[in-house]
């Protein structure tokens, strides 16, 4: 099924909202194939926001407002200062759920067409609707026509039955209406959800990996979320709800030092393996409380390393202990994407291949090529993988299978005139 059409010069616009920043990109299509430049971004430290939860409105819509007018700044060029009206958001991993479900439809001797596919779609999203769940993503991830299997295309294959199999990514109904208040109070209509990690992966990976399969591992602030990829779909999707404001904390406990100071020295001096020299590299604490810092407090690098890995590899133990539980690893493939703000800590890709026994690269926005070098790197990952979601993926959204679906045959016409009128 194509992918919703954006005609050329379209604007579309993505916001992240983050445990630790919120950012907002607005991109134009630049031609018939999709392609998009970035003509407005803007990103600032998240209020109000915990492990990917809203926990004060007020904070939250303010740090929304301020990425959203820095973008829209941006942008004013091209767009002639016309304030954004639609966006995409990404919905954290801690608050979505996988189902893989099998759903056929009879195709009577006919050749397969985009709607049969679609009704089966349709049918499976009819049982996977819930009161206190939003339906987020319905990706059909393998086919078979009259029971035979390894269909990757059965458009135009003749048979008596199809059956498609499909990943359900579902939202907790609480958490998306906090988000969604915050969103709308900055006069913003949201027109598509995609989880943050299936967002990073659109980002991060090259066609081989999608369909080889990989793991991306995306390491946010409050949380870290995995998505699984396979035959060039998402097949799987969890997150555990740890991440690099964590890491800060621990340091800020061990050092008795403030949130601020644990932040700088995670970043300047942070490592998630200890190296020779550590115990000679000394760095300056500033004490919690001490205004005049006058006298100098100097603690090994070593003591600093000893904070940060024990809790960098819990993390790395959980989401090894969820990939197995899982089920997927012979088709997990031996790849894994490490991603996100919080994977940029110097030794983490080798403690990843340690503790996950994969081969770990570094993921960035690859594929989208020409962002500034301030938001090319892993943290802007679900914010660029947004836009690709909008323009290459928006035939998953569940409003839009629901929207094109056409009735089959009589019966399936009576049934959905049933459904609709009553």
């Amino acid at each position: 099924m194509a992918a919703a059409y954006h005609p050329k010069g379209s604007v579309i616009a993505a916001l992240d909202i983050g445990s630790s920043k919120i950012a907002c990109f607005i991109g134009r299509v630049r031609d018939d194939g999709g392609n998009i430049d970035v003509i407005g971004l803007g990103h600032q430290a998240s209020h109000g926001i915990k492990s990917g939860t809203v926990i004060d409105l007020d904070s939250a819509e303010s740090a929304i407002r301020q990425a959203v007018h820095a973008a829209e700044k941006m942008a004013s060029d091209v767009t002639k200062g016309y304030p954004l009206r639609e966006v995409i958001v990404n919905v954290p991993g801690i608050h979505t759920q996988s189902k893989l479900m099998s759903m056929g439809v009879q195709i009577m001797g006919e050749a397969v067409t985009d709607n049969d596919i679609r009704r089966a779609l349709a049918k499976a999203q009819d049982q996977a609707i819930g009161h206190d769940v939003e339906l987020i993503h319905t990706i059909p991830t393998a086919y078979r026509i009259d029971g035979h299997e390894g269909i990757r295309e059965p458009r135009g294959l003749f048979g008596q039955h199809l059956d498609v199999d499909v990943h359900m990514v579902t939202g907790s109904m609480g958490p998306l209406r906090n988000m969604a208040s915050c969103i709308q109070s900055s006069h913003l209509d949201i027109t598509a959800l995609c989880s943050a990690p299936y967002a990073s992966g659109l980002a991060c990976l090259v066609e081989d990996e999608m369909d080889m399969g990989c793991v991306v591992v995306d390491m946010g602030g409050g949380t870290t979320s995995i998505a699984v990829f396979y035959g060039k779909e998402l097949i799987y999707t969890d997150a555990i709800p740890v991440g690099g404001q964590h890491v800060t904390n621990d340091i800020a406990k061990g050092l008795t030092t403030s949130v601020h100071s644990a932040e700088r020295m995670k970043a300047l001096y942070g490592s998630a393996i200890a190296t020779a020299t550590d115990d000679k590299d000394l760095i300056d604490v500033h004490p919690l409380g001490e205004e005049d810092h006058i006298q100098p407090n100097h603690v090994p690098r070593s003591y600093l390393v000893s904070i940060i890995a024990p809790r960098l590899e819990e993390t790395l133990e959980l989401v090894r202990a969820r990939l197995n539980d899982s089920g997927l690893g012979p088709i997990a493939g031996r790849r894994v994407v490490l991603t996100g703000g919080a994977s940029q800590m110097p030794g983490l890709r080798e403690l990843a291949q340690k503790y996950l026994e994969k081969q770990v690269r570094l993921g960035r926005p690859i594929r989208m090529p020409g962002l500034a070098d301030a938001v090319s790197g892993p943290a802007f990952s679900t914010t660029a993988g947004l836009l690709h979601y909008v323009i290459e993926r928006g035939d998953e959204m569940p409003a839009e299978i629901m929207a094109n679906v056409e009735a089959g045959n009589m019966w399936q016409r009576v049934k959905m005139w049933l459904r609709e009128n009553w």
